[in-house]
């Protein structure tokens, strides 16, 4: 069976109030519901997450010979910019870009790929009524290109990552609904050539084409508003739990959430 069926599924809805909040409580939080899943094999916890314009930087892209003058230019062009707590390059944030966080409990049968599966079977089964032929796979000249990149026909619209720790899984995706994709990656590919210059780097950044990247308005050629994607991403959920309730934390996770964006906030000042 599935990794995706699960006794009861939980749902926290931020698409609405995470458009005032930094992203970096996003990633707090996703931590603060690992652990918080750990404790419950049978849970699986959906979290979706919209915020306002910002550049989400990798790891890797803090060591940029000129990382000052690529976030200079985001922030000319109206982008706010943080650090992950995680692995993978930068990645546009903005009211047209959905994020989903599927968090399980860590165990034996929930490997690195089966995590990644399950979010690439989720998304078509999400999906299935658009008559898309998603592909999973690298497109090499996208912004943070990956194994389970989602693309049609060689257009990438969605990305995936994997964050592991206190005993659960956070299985991440951000989908581009609305808006321009080339526009987007136009962005990061100018952030590069401002952050690299001339230097030779070790790691290999991605040397962009922007019309590798699409929206899914622009795929289906349909509106598409945000609020008809959650709908529709409930009733995907219904199918592989029995029942559907609200996250509610405790004051004591309330606590480790603190904790948890305290060093995300750290993490930043350091770098950005």
């Amino acid at each position: 069976m599935s990794i995706l069926h699960r006794n009861r599924w939980y749902v926290m809805d931020e698409s609405v109030t995470g458009l005032t909040e930094n992203p970096m409580h996003s990633f707090a939080m996703d931590d603060t519901l690992c652990r918080l899943v750990s404790d419950h094999e049978d849970w699986g916890i959906a979290r979706t997450w919209v915020h306002d314009r910002t550049v989400v930087l990798g790891i890797q892209d803090s060591r940029l010979p000129h990382i000052e003058k690529g976030i200079d230019l985001l922030k000319s062009e109206g982008y706010n910019v943080i650090v992950r707590n995680s692995g993978g390059l930068a990645v546009v944030l903005d009211e047209g870009v959905l994020n989903l966080s599927l968090i399980f409990k860590d165990e034996k049968r929930l490997s690195i790929d089966s995590g990644y599966e399950a979010m690439v079977s989720f998304v078509k089964e999400w999906f299935k009524g658009f008559d898309l032929d998603i592909e999973d796979g690298e497109i090499v000249e996208s912004y943070c290109p990956g194994r389970y990149d989602l693309s049609v026909g060689g257009r990438k619209f969605a990305g995936i990552s994997q964050r592991r720790l206190r005993g659960g899984v956070a299985v991440q995706i951000y989908l581009a609904v609305t808006g321009s994709g080339s526009e987007r990656a136009d962005l990061v590919r100018r952030f590069y050539d401002a952050a690299i210059g001339r230097e030779e780097t070790k790691f290999t950044y991605p040397n962009i084409v922007p019309l590798k990247m699409v929206s899914l308005e622009e795929l289906t050629g349909e509106t598409l508003p945000i609020t008809e994607m959650l709908h529709s991403m409930l009733l995907t959920l219904k199918e592989y739990g029995e029942k559907l309730g609200n996250v509610e934390l405790s004051e004591e996770q309330w606590s480790v959430y603190e904790e948890n964006l305290k060093r995300m906030v750290k993490r930043n000042e350091k770098i950005v």
